[in-house]
C-alpha cells in the first residue's frame, strides 16, 4: 500500500465545473485517481492544502474542502518550516510559504511514497527531480515521487 499526499489541486479539481475541455478531462481524470485509490493506498494531505482550499473564491471552494477534510492532515512543525526555508534558499521552490515549498516538505518529511498534483509547473515537473533529490539527500529527507493522478493512473 503507498502513502499518497495529496495537494491542493487535486480537491480543487474533483469539484472544478468549468467547461473546458482542459478542465474537464482534469476532473474525469480527478475523480477516476480518487476512486482507484481510496481504499487502496493510504492517502493523506496537510494543514496548507486545508488553509489554502478555505481561502479560495471557487464556487465548489466547501466541497473541495470537505473532500480534503475526509483525510488526515499532517501539520506543521518546525522542522518543516526549516526544510521549506532550505527549498527556498537553494531555488527549489518559490517563495510562497503556505505553497509548493510547503507541500513537497510535507510529503517528504512524512515519507510520503507519491506527491500527488495537477501542478506540473513546480511539483510535477522532470527538469526539477534531480535538484529535488540533491536537496533532500543533503537533509537526509526521503523524496517522494512527484506525479500527476495520470501517472498513478498508469496513463500518460
Amino acid at each position: 500500500m503507498a502513502i499518497l499526499y495529496l495537494e491542493t489541486s487535486i480537491f480543487s479539481f474533483y469539484y472544478d465545473n468549468r467547461p473546458d475541455p482542459e478542465i474537464v478531462a482534469r476532473r474525469n481524470w480527478t475523480r477516476r485517481f480518487w476512486d482507484n485509490c481510496i481504499g487502496r493506498h493510504s492517502m493523506m494531505t496537510g494543514a496548507a492544502v486545508l488553509t489554502e482550499l478555505s481561502k479560495g473564491g471557487k464556487t465548489h471552494k466547501q466541497d473541495a474542502l470537505d473532500l480534503a477534510l475526509s483525510l488526515p492532515a499532517v501539520d506543521i512543525n518546525e522542522d518543516i518550516k526549516e526544510i521549506v526555508a532550505v527549498y527556498v534558499r537553494h531555488f527549489v521552490m518559490p517563495r510562497d510559504p503556505l505553497g509548493d515549498a510547503l507541500h513537497l516538505a510535507l510529503a517528504s518529511y512524512n515519507k510520503c511514497d507519491f506527491l500527488v498534483t495537477w501542478n506540473c509547473r513546480h511539483l510535477a515537473n522532470a527538469s526539477k527531480t534531480s535538484h529535488i533529490k540533491r536537496i533532500n539527500a543533503r537533509l537526509d529527507l526521503h523524496t517522494p515521487a512527484l506525479v500527476t493522478p495520470l501517472e498513478i493512473l498508469g496513463e500518460k
